[in-house]
């Protein structure tokens, strides 16, 4: 009966650490974002991680009927010198490469998109004038 329960009880171990792994850990998707940054923040009580949203070009509809919203996409950021070179360029334009988890961890942050590099980072465009005295 001893050996029943060292059997079982190793296996619970193992299948939980196995899910715990695929689920926290295993990569479901990457790609690259585009779009004006919003905001970047480290916040947290425990934790502290740094949180962003990038507003990306174009409209979303989807909301009630007329609603139209913009597209954002918020993401967390693990690497400090990707987050500092983030938050000393707020508003400009970036393509950000992120990795997207199927849960979020408290040190890494509370998104399940989360941005590991920049590839471009450009400063945004003037607004041309509508009207003219």
């Amino acid at each position: 009966m001893k050996k029943f329960l060292i059997i079982i009880l190793t296996s619970a171990i193992i299948i939980t650490a196995v899910w715990f792994a695929w689920h926290f850990y295993w990569v479901l998707g990457e790609g690259v974002k585009a779009g004006q940054l919003n905001n970047i923040t480290k916040k947290g009580y425990i934790f502290k991680t740094y949180e962003g949203k990038l507003i990306q070009t174009g409209l979303q509809g989807g909301g009630p009927a007329g609603s139209v919203q913009s597209n954002e996409f918020r993401f967390s950021v693990v690497n400090e010198t990707v987050a500092n070179t983030l938050m000393s360029n707020s508003g400009k334009e970036f393509e950000l490469h992120y990795k997207e988890y199927m849960g979020a961890l408290p040190w890494r942050g509370v998104s399940v998109f989360v941005v590991d590099s920049i590839y471009a980072m450009r400063d945004t465009k003037a607004v041309p004038e509508l009207f003219h005295p």
